[in-house]
Order: structure tokens, then C-alpha cells, then sequence
């Protein structure tokens, strides 16, 4: 059963950071390419930000460039979303998806997602 579990999200001042990650379990978590995605109230859902194999292809949304940074440890199969210079838009549930590579900002192609964790900036 694969299960990927979030952590790491809370409140954060604007301009604040905060650190998210994603642990992942029965699956063969070197073959994946790793997601985050997030949905504030009343809003759809978005992408955030995608990983491939380490050193690999890289994808973020253009509102977190510069801002966010998605990393993997596959020793750990754990990946993370560290977020920096947060600001009040960035207040959403965020969660982790998997799908097998490549990596796409496509959150109907990913077959496999976390409960959420919640992050809220305030202002």
C-alpha cells in the first residue's frame, strides 16, 4: 500500500519560511518523480513544484521561482519543499504526489497523493 505522508507545514510570518516534507512508503520511491501541488480555500488546485531523478529536471510554478525549492532524498525517500520569503498567498493545503517519470506540473497524471499539510502566511 503506498502511502505519502506530509509534515512540516504551520504558520509563518510574511517573508517567513518554512520547510515541508514528504515521507513515501511502498513504492519503489527511486522510480518516481515527486510533486508538490496546493489549494487554497475556495480555489483550485495548483502545481508548485516537480523533481525527477536527483540532478534531473526540475519544474516550479512561476508565482514560488526563486522562492521555493523542491529536493529529494532517495536514501530516505523523503522529499521536501523548502519555502522561503513566504507571502499571504502562499496560504494553502499543500500536498505531495507521485507519478512515475517523468515529472509534469499535470496533477491528473499523478497516481498517487498525501493528506495535505496546512500552511498559513500571515500578513
Amino acid at each position: 500500500q503506498v502511502q505519502l505522508v506530509e509534515s512540516g507545514g504551520g504558520l509563518a510570518q510574511t517573508g517567513g519560511s518554512l520547510r515541508l516534507s514528504c515521507a513515501a512508503s511502498g513504492l519503489t520511491f527511486g522510480a518516481y518523480a515527486m510533486s508538490w501541488f496546493r489549494q487554497a480555500p475556495g480555489k483550485d488546485r495548483e502545481f508548485v513544484a516537480a523533481l525527477g531523478w536527483v540532478g534531473t529536471s526540475t519544474l516550479y510554478a512561476e508565482s514560488v521561482k526563486g522562492r521555493f525549492t523542491i529536493s529529494r532524498d532517495n536514501a530516505k525517500n523523503t522529499v521536501y519543499l523548502q519555502m522561503n520569503s513566504l507571502k499571504p498567498e502562499d496560504t494553502a493545503v499543500y500536498y505531495c504526489a507521485a507519478k512515475l517519470f517523468p515529472p509534469t506540473a499535470e496533477g491528473a497524471q499523478y497516481r498517487y497523493w498525501g493528506q495535505g499539510t496546512q500552511v498559513t502566511v500571515s500578513s
